[in-house]
Parts: C-alpha cells; structure tokens; sequence
C-alpha cells in the first residue's frame, strides 16, 4: 500500500499541509500577543478619554452609520481617527490575517473531510485514514489543534481586544469590501466569550464548548477521533515506559489531545459515566495537572468542575490518600535517582564499556527521574492552583507536605538529570558515528591474533615451551577464517556468531590445556575481549537515542521553568561555573521544540523557519534572563569599585616624600578594589565556560551572550541614571538645570570611568559599547519625544534604536514630556522664555528681565555636551527642530483662522495695500496710514507676537548647539571637522556647476549621498539653523503687509541701547529683540522669496516716508525715526550681527540694486553721517 505521507499521496499530504499550517497559526498567535498595541485594551483613564470615541466593539455593527455620522459631526475626532489609523493600521492588519487563518483553517479542515466523505480522494475514506498509523495521528492532531488554538486565542488575546480589533480593521481596510472577504464568519467564530485570563476571573457558563461550537465540525469524525484516543497507543509511547506506573506520562500527549477534543463533545463530560471512568483510569489515575500544548497547563480539578460525569470520575483520583500516595512514592523515587544520577555523574563513571554493559540500568534511570521531575513541576506549581478554591489548596498542601517539595531540590534533580542525559546522548552519538569504524577493528586485532596463535602453533615461529600441533594450527587459521567473514550489515547473524566463536575459543583453551602456557591464554583472552566488543559495538542501536528523546521531552515546562529563574540566579551567583550545568537544561529545553515544528518540517513548509526562529528566539531569549544574574553581580562590584576609587583611594602625585609613602598606599581600600575586580573576572569567567551551544537554529555564542548582558545592564543603569537625573521643578525660583547636569555629568563619568577599567578585565570593548548604547538611549528617546510631534508614530517594534535582546527601558512620563530629553529641552525654553528674559547675542547670555540677574549662558550647552555628549546635543537639536515646525503649523493654522477670516483685519489690509501702492513711491501722511492700521489690527498682535518669539528663541539655541558642536568636533576631531567641510564645499560647488551647466553631473534621486552628508554635518555643527526650510506652506494673501505691520507694531515697545543694541522698554511689556528678528526671518524663509523682497520693500517706503515726513516737519520726528533704522540696521545686516544673516538679506545691498535706491540711500547717508543737520529742519 501506498505510504501516507508519500509526496504523491494528495489524501496524506492535504491532512499534513493542514497540520502543519496549524502548529505555525499557534506560533503567530503567541508572537502576536506580545505586541498587542495598549491602546487596544482601554484601561488607562487618558486612553479611554482620548479614543473612547473612535475604538468601538461588536456594538458598532448595530447601527455602523450613528457611529460614523457622530465622528463626522466633530473634526477633531476625524483628524484623530486617521491619525489611529495610519499608526495602528499594520499590527491591526496582522492580528487580522492571524484570526482570518484561524478560521480558514477549520474550513480547510471541514472540506477535508467532506472530501473523504464524497470520496474524492480514491481508495481512502475517513475510515480507512483512521486505520492507517500516520493518518490517525494527523487527523488527531487536526482536530486537536483547531482547539488549542482557541484557547491560546481567548487566553492570549482579550476577547475586548479581539472585537476592538476587528472592527478598526473593518472600519480602515478597503480589503473588507472585496467579494470573497469572510469578515462576518471571523467576528462570529471570535467574538468575546467572557472568558478572562485575570486571576480569580469567574468562567463563563458553558465555556469552552459553546466557543468551540461556532462552526460545526462533523460529529461523526469528531466521535471517532475521540474513539481512537481512549483505545489506542496513537504515537506508540508505551515501548519507551515499559513499567506500568509510568503508563499516565507514556500517554501524556495523548491525554492532552483527549481533554481538548472533548470539549467538541461535552455531552461525555456531562452525562457518559463508563467513558470518562475508562478515560480517568487509563490517563489519569496518578495525575491531574496536565500541560496541553507548549507548557500550556490545565489543573482537570478545576477544568472539570462543571461536568458531572467527568468530576465523579475524577474523584477517585483526587481522593487525599491517592494524593497522598502519589506525592510520597514521587518523593521517594526523586530521592533514590537522585543519588544514582549523582553517583552515575562523578568522574570516570560513565565509561564507554560501562555503559554499554548497562543500557537497560541507565534508561530506567533517566525515565524515573524525568518522571518524577514531570509530577513534581505540575502538581507543585503556584500557577495550576486557583487560590480561591479551597478544595486545590488542600491537595496542594497535601502535595507539598507528602512531598517533602522544594524547589531547590527539584531544580537541583532537574540540573543532574539534564546532565547525565547530556553526557548519555553525546556518548551515544559518537559510538554511533564510530561504530562500524570500531566493530572492524575490533574484527581486525581478533583475527590477527587467530592467526599469530596458528602461527605458533605451526612450529615457525617458536614460543616458549609451545610444541607443534598442527591440529591447532588449523583449528585457529579456521577462527581467523571465520571471524574475518563476519559481516557488519547481518548484525543479528554476526551476533550470533560472535557468541559461538567465545565459546570456542573458551572450550579449546579448558579441552586442550593451554592454562599452562600463559602467553597462549593472554592471546585467547584478548581475542575472546575484542569480540565481546564486537558484540557491544553491534548492539549499539538509535532506538536508544530515540528513547533517550522521548524520555527526556521538557516541554511541558516551557512556561514552569520561569518559576525556577530566582533558583538558577542565586546558583550561578553563587558559583559562577554552574552555567555549565545550566547549559545542559537549555538544551533539554530546546527538545520542546521538536512538537510543533515536526510536522512543518515533514511539509516542506515555507512557514519552518518563521517558526523555529519564533521558539528558539524565545528560548534563547529566557537562556539571556537567567544569564542576566552574571552582568548584574558584575555592576553590583563596579558600582562599589567606583565609590571606593572616587571617595577611598587618593590619587598618587608624581612625587611625594618618602615618610608619606604609607598614607598613599591605602593597603585595605586597594585590597577591596583587587578582591571585587576578581570576583568580576570569575564571574566572565563562568559565562564563557559555556561552549558555543544552537539553541533550536540560534547560535548562542557564550562571548556575545556576555557582551549583550553587559550592554543590557549598561543600557538599564544608564537610562535609569538619566531619567532620574533629568526631573526638574518648574516652581523652582532659581532653575535646577545647571546643577542637575553637574550631578548628572558626575554620575556619567563614574559610569564610563568604572566600565573602562574592567575592560581588560572581561575582555570587551568598552569605549565601543559605552558610545554605542548611550547614543542608542539617546537616539531612542529623541525619538519617542518625537512622535508627539508626527502623525504617524514609530512604536517600539519599528524603531532602528531599540532591541528585543538589550532593551532601553520605558519610564512613565512624569510631566507633559515622554522623556528625560523632553524635560531638558523644555526647561532650557522654560529658563529662557522670551517673556521673562533678555538674550544679549554680545554675550551669548541671558538675564532676567525684572532682576537683571544671568539665568544662563553658553555655558549651559557646553554642560550638556560634558554629560550628555554629542549625541545629547544632537539630540537636542533634532527636538527643537520638531517644535519650530508644530510651532510653525501652528502658525499658520491661526493665521488663516483669526487673520484671514476676519473681515475687519481684511478691510484694513485692503486699504492699506491701496495707500502704500506703488511700493516705490512715498506715502502721503504715512503716521495716520500707518499707525491707523496697526490700531485696527491690534488684537491679532499678542498670538501672532508669542509665536514669532518662540520659533526665534528656539532658533538662537539651535545657533548655540551648532557652535557647541563644531567647537567640540574641530577640537576632537580636526581631521573630520576638516573633511567634512571640504566635502560640504565640494558637492555644493558641483551643485552649483550643474544649474549652470545642467550637463554636468548632480545626485540622481536614488542616491543618499546628499541625505548621509547632512546628518555629519548637523552633528559636527556645519550647519547653519536661519537656511533651513521647515514646512512646505502655500500662497497667503497680505503676508508680507501683515509682517510689515506686525514689525513696526513692535517697535514701540523698544528702545536702543549703544553698548546693548535692542532693548525691551517696559519689563510689564516684554518683547525680545533677538528672538523676534529671528523668528521673523524664519517665517519669511519659509516662503517664496518674493515675499521677503515685498516685506524689505514695505519697510524700506516706511523708512522713507518717515524720513519724508520728519524733514517736512519738524526734527522730533527723527528721533522717532532714529529707534526704527538703527533697529533695522541690525535686523538686515546694515550692522555686524553675530552669525551674520545672508548677504543678499541685507537691506542696502538689496535697495542698491532696485529702483528705489535713490532717495532712501541718500536719506539713510543723512541721518547716520549728520542727525543734527540742518537740513532736517
């Protein structure tokens, strides 16, 4: 008969594809879980008030259009409804691909088996799969995996959550639309249940099987499968637990595929007495905590309960003395292996001879202790024991007293047992790759000896007191003949031929009384001690490795181990070569990897290598947590040596005197330092013991293990240090900035101090590590305080900063920030608000308005870079280049609400427009026209003002960053700072060269020459913040007046100073001369240059037309004037501005090359070169 999974048997091969498809849905759905975004979940107050009204559940399909309608009601809530969508729309839509296979798997399945019904498949019917060995087990498992997958669904995803999910992917996707889209069947197959994960969360009434019941399977097959399973041995597990009281962990896969396939057939559970009293007896007669699927674990006393021929049946084997006798005869069996595994594992026990001897002996031994580690982890975990339900916490106690349970004790058992069975497989292997090696040797020196012996004998090779028999001469030639024709591939004839020729050999050595001659005898006995060898070597079979496997199957634990974490820590902290031992659990671990993956790999599944990197990711993932103890002992010293070197140990001088030798010497203090310094080599010494080990398909290399520990507790410490370190008090009178980054920097330095004397010590890297995880920290953080900014945001799982393996921690926000780079950026606007202070640019500092006190300085950013580094100030920079463009958006958004909309503004700009046209003209009684219309326009002025002021007080930081860091790169790195600007100039030239010449070469689209060059730039400081364009913006109507006449609406408000320049006049009505010229350059960058020259043309008319005005009048008016011009002398590079603004903005060489030069620039002569003139009379 054909085999079943034969690749041309469609019938095995479609029932395997959908197995395996089954174990990989399992897989994702575990991922998955992980990364369910919190937002899903609605439990904080602030997400229920942000998204309460765009997150809906299952009510939504009500009355969709109520729903809609209220959002369209309300803009806010649309803007933030497609700002949810464009964040959230990715994992939403892989969560519903995730349930979608859910339910494309359990239609796959019912079409499988309508196809066997209608005898599609030739010759097979679900009769006939049954009966074949493979496809009973596949159909088990088909059915066995739809359930779990259930449950893992409802116990890993909320059903909340599940709806929530499903209804933003029906609101958002255009795929929900599509003819063949199943959206309804998948929300009525996972709707919420009720059923909560919560501890002590009541269960639904008639949970699972009402769940179970949403799509109906064929109750016939679901009646046979469950037929199978009570009388069969489906995966022929008993021949590896030959003893009768392991029968329960023999079937012990089975029994979890019986408890989950029931739930599809309560009324057993309910009411068939005589099947579920067979099911007890013959599954569960010595245990009731059972692991279902991947260390899924179910306690039958409480799953049962409310199935009263499944609880009466189960009584039996949850009466007290049962428990009772069960836990003291798992204690006693713990304890004898224990002791044998202990004397099996001391050295020179475990010989190659020996244990070939006692195959039978050493297999007993490790099935008894893996079934004792077995009941022990179930029956003793917290985790299966609802603390609520008095009737578990008694026979939890009766298991813990019987028992005699700790923890140390089971873990000690589980670490032995898991190495003697390493030792076991590795010997194993290697006999069995040099068996057919050995067994030809051994067939070589027996028939060599023969021959030599026959050679005696013949009298030609003469032995002392050895006469000549030639009867014995051939007799031995005839065994050599014979043992040399002994064949490698007949092993059971060989065998039993090997046994003849001892036999032989033994009866001609007593029937020929050769014992006399001992040369003669030491020949025979060694011939007879090769072919006994010769029999152990055939005998070495792969059934052994094969029982060896399933005897040692750990999966069960793969949620139980976590509870031993603390154990394996305080061990490896204890006795650092204890990682060792350790390696071998881990590896026994990884044998829970071969039951979901066995069956994709049998498919030639694309899906294997998702899956196996799912698992292994996860085990290697727990192998790092119990690892973690080695990193975390070693800062524990660091922190200690650096207290010691910071506050103990005096720094030696070059020269001291002799009689102060003793005081410098420090004997104890220095004997510390050394004694932490070994201890932290000891423990680097006892992670790299263990060997190069694939855990699944992960290389985890022991050297790589230890360096990711150490950038993980690094990067722990690290963040803490500046989350902490960076909370300042806003109602702070004097500001917390300066000595909070003194306090900082110091922490800091202890840090990189300490991490770079233990370099040599552990053999990393440390300047390396050290620069790359605290850029990462600093980057990450920029980032997240970023994404209040952007629209769609970059969670965690998108970031380039962080790492599943070496995390940067989260803190909650303790103010409007999200991060500690938030609260810098934001103090640092906070100390130099300009409401509150004055920038003087002469001195690149600012001082209070009402005290005239410095607040801060140059110096402040100079700290930063000492604490926080290039990559702070960077990062810092990269902030406040996010707040000038909100702030900028935030701009326009009200200047096209208030300005433009206002009829009243528009009028007065309209008749304004009208009186000052043509722009090159004087205007006529220009104090009335002017000053009427700043009157008219007066309310619009403090918003428009405030927000000016902020884009400009943000752009003199980013100024002072950028001076900061080129200092700091021409003073570090010369070579770079060079390279760097001589690149700059030369792409600009070739740039230039090609709008000149456009046959020349330019960057082609694809090429990120130009986007990697200004990232260096920006951070080496080669950079200047006035050039650059923040926002893309659109034609205004009136901006250039309405700039015009903000500016000389100001300019009552200042007064000039000689030695000071621009002046605030009134502190009860500050404006900041620096900030505002700034912030108004800025926003004028942003547009069409041809808004700039209409704004310098409209003030440079006003400029004439009051120079106009004054000569007619009277010269008081100059002084007047004086403020303004000189004001504008600064503003437009008339006047040496420090960073100097762009040639072409100053306002005399743009008038010079326009056609109104001429009388302004004869004016402008006039008032600088004679103020006092007559003329101006």
């Amino acid at each position: 008969m054909l085999d079943f999974l034969a690749e041309n048997n469609l019938c095995g091969q479609a029932i395997l594809r959908i197995v395996s498809c089954g174990n990989a849905i399992i897989a994702e759905l575990l991922r998955l879980s992980e990364f369910i975004p919190a937002v899903f979940r609605l439990r904080d107050r602030a997400d229920q008030q942000k998204y309460g009204d765009i997150i809906f559940d299952f009510s939504y399909f009500k009355g969709p259009e109520l729903w809609e309608s209220k959002l369209e009601a309300k803009p806010e809530l649309q803007d933030l409804d497609e700002e949810f969508r464009e964040n959230n729309i990715e994992i939403v839509t892989r969560f519903y691909l995730a349930f979608q296979s859910v339910h494309k798997y359990i239609v796959d399945l019912n079409r499988y088996l309508d196809d066997l019904n209608e005898g599609i498949y030739i010759q097979q019917t679900l009769e006939s799969v049954l009966l074949n060995e493979d496809g009973k087990q596949l159909l088990c498992e088909a059915l066995y995996l739809y359930g779990v997958m259930l449950l893992v669904v409802d116990q890993k995803i909320e059903g909340e959550v599940r709806e929530r999910m499903l209804v933003s992917y029906y609101r958002y996707s255009a795929a929900r639309s599509s003819a063949d889209s199943n959206m309804d069947d998948i929300c009525k197959l996972l709707r919420s249940t009720g059923y909560s994960s919560q501890p002590g969360a009541k269960r639904p009434p008639n949970y699972p099987e009402s769940y179970f019941r949403r799509v109906p399977i064929n109750e016939s097959f679901v009646s046979m499968v469950i037929g199978r399973l009570r009388s069969d041995d489906v995966y022929n597990q008993v021949s590896a637990y030959p003893l009768p009281e392991h029968r329960s962990t023999a079937l012990a896969t089975q029994a979890a595929m019986l408890y989950v396939i029931l739930y599809f057939e309560p009324s057993i559970l309910h009411t068939h007495q005589a099947k579920m009293r067979e099911i007890v007896d013959k599954y569960f007669p010595d245990n009731w905590v059972i692991s279902i699927y991947m260390g899924i674990t179910v306690n039958l006393a409480d799953a049962w309960e409310p199935y009263k021929a499944a609880k009466t049946a189960l009584n039996n084997t949850l009466d007290l003395a049962n428990v009772r006798e069960q836990a003291s005869r798992c204690a006693a069996v713990s304890e004898r292996v224990h002791a044998q595994v202990q004397q099996f594992l001391k050295e020179g026990c475990l010989r190659e001879e020996k244990v070939l001897d006692h195959i039978p002996r050493l297999l007993n031994c490790l099935r008894d202790g893996n079934v004792a580690i077995r009941w022990l982890m179930l029956h003793a975990a917290d985790s299966a024991y609802d603390a609520n339900n008095k009737r578990l916490r008694q026979i939890k106690d009766q298991i813990l007293t019987d028992s005699r349970y700790s923890p140390k004790t089971l873990f000690q058992l589980l670490l032995d047992t898991a190495q003697f069975e390493f030792i076991l497989k590795e010997m194993f292997k290697q006999m069995l790759s040099e068996k057919q090696a050995k067994w030809e040797h051994y067939k070589k020196e027996g028939s060599e000896r023969m021959t030599e012996l026959a050679d005696v004998f013949s009298g030609v090779k003469p032995l002392t007191r050895v006469e000549k028999n030639e009867n014995l001469q051939a007799w031995f030639r005839e065994i050599s003949k014979q043992i040399l024709s002994l064949n490698y591939e007949d092993s059971t004839a060989a065998g039993r031929k090997t046994v003849q020729l001892i036999q032989a050999l033994e009866e001609v050595q007593e029937f020929h009384q050769l014992e006399s001659n001992l040369q003669v005898c030491q020949f025979l006995a060694d011939t007879r001690k090769f072919l006994h060898q010769m029999i152990r070597t055939i005998n070495i079979k792969e059934e052994v490795l094969i029982t060896m496997q399933i005897v040692g199957d750990l999966s069960f634990a793969w949620q139980l181990i976590d509870s031993f974490t603390s154990i394996m820590q305080e061990s490896i902290r204890v006795n650092p070569s204890m990682v060792t031992k350790l390696r071998a659990t881990f590896l026994k671990l990884a044998s829970a990897l071969d039951l979901p993956l066995l069956r994709i790999n049998q498919a030639n599944s694309p899906d294997l290598l998702s899956v196996s990197q799912y698992y292994s990711g996860e085990l290697v993932s727990y192998v790092r947590k119990v690892l973690q103890i080695i990193p975390e002992s070693m800062f524990t010293s660091l922190l200690k040596i650096i207290k010691l070197q910071t506050h103990d140990i005096i720094e030696v001088p070059t020269r001291l005197d002799k009689d102060k030798l003793r005081d410098y010497a420090q004997l104890g203090p220095r004997y510390e330092v050394a004694k932490l310094t070994h201890a932290i080599s000891i423990f680097t010494e006892g992670i790299l013991m263990m060997k190069t080990t694939l855990v699944g398909i992960i290389k985890v290399d022991p050297k790589q293990l230890l360096e990711d520990g150490i950038r993980k507790e690094l990067v722990k410490r690290v963040a803490f240090a500046l989350h902490r370190g960076l909370i300042f008090n806003p109602r702070a009178k004097t500001s917390e900035l300066m000595p909070k980054l003194k306090e900082l920097g110091a922490t800091m330095d202890g840090f990189h101090r300490s991490f770079e004397y233990i370099q040599d010590y552990v053999n990393i890297y440390a300047l390396k590590i050290w620069q790359e995880e605290v850029s990462r920290i600093i980057n990450y953080n920029v980032e997240q305080e970023c994404n209040n900014f952007l629209r769609t945001k970059i969670q965690d799982w998108q970031s380039m900063y962080q790492s599943t393996h070496i995390p940067i921690p989260k803190f909650a926000p303790v103010d409007e920030s999200a991060t500690f780079i938030g609260r810098l950026c934001r103090e640092i606007l906070r100390i130099t608000d300009p409401k509150m202070t004055c920038h003087i640019d002469q001195l690149n500092t600012w001082y209070d308005l009402k005290t005239h006190q410095e607040v801060t300085s140059s110096r402040l950013f100079s700290e930063i870079q000492t604490t926080l580094g290039t990559f702070g100030l960077n990062g810092l920079d990269r902030l406040l280049c996010f707040m000038i463009v909100k702030e900028l958006q935030n701009f326009l958004s009200m200047f096209q609400k208030i300005i433009l909309r206002d009829r009243t503004v528009q009028d007065t700009l309209k008749t304004l427009t009208n009186a000052v046209s043509p722009i090159r003209s004087i205007v006529a009684n220009s104090n009335k026209i002017y000053f009427s219309a700043i009157a008219k326009t007066q309310k619009i002025w403090p918003a428009y003002l405030e927000a000016i002021m902020k884009v400009g007080q943000m752009q003199i930081l980013r100024k002072q960053i950028a001076n900061e860091l080129n200092y700091s790169c021409r003073f570090d790195s010369k070579h770079l700072a060079a390279a760097l600007e001589n690149l700059n100039k030369a792409l600009l030239a070739d740039i230039e060269a090609h709008y000149q010449d456009p046959s020349l070469p330019y960057p082609k689209e694809d090429n990120t020459l130009l986007y990697e060059i200004t990232a260096y730039l920006e951070a080496a400081g080669i950079h200047n913040p006035l050039n650059k364009i923040y926002i893309t913006t659109k034609r205004l109507p009136y901006f250039p007046i309405i700039n015009f006449l903000f500016l000389i609406a100001q300019l009552p408000k200042l007064q000039y100073n000689k030695n000071l320049g621009m002046v605030c006049r009134k502190p009860a009505d500050p404006v900041d001369w620096p900030p505002l010229v700034l912030g108004l350059l800025t926003l004028l960058k942003q547009f069409h240059s041809r808004y700039t020259e209409q704004f310098l043309a409209l003030t440079g008319q006003f400029i004439r037309s009051t120079v106009e005005q004054c000569t007619r009048r009277y010269r008081k008016c100059l002084q007047m004037l004086w403020v303004p011009f000189c004001s504008w002398r600064i503003m437009f590079g008339t006047q040496s501005y420090p960073g100097g603004l762009p040639k072409h903005m100053c306002l005399i060489s743009f008038l010079m090359n326009s056609e109104q030069s001429c009388n302004f620039f004869f004016c402008f002569c006039e008032v600088q070169i004679a103020p006092t003139s007559s003329h101006c009379h």
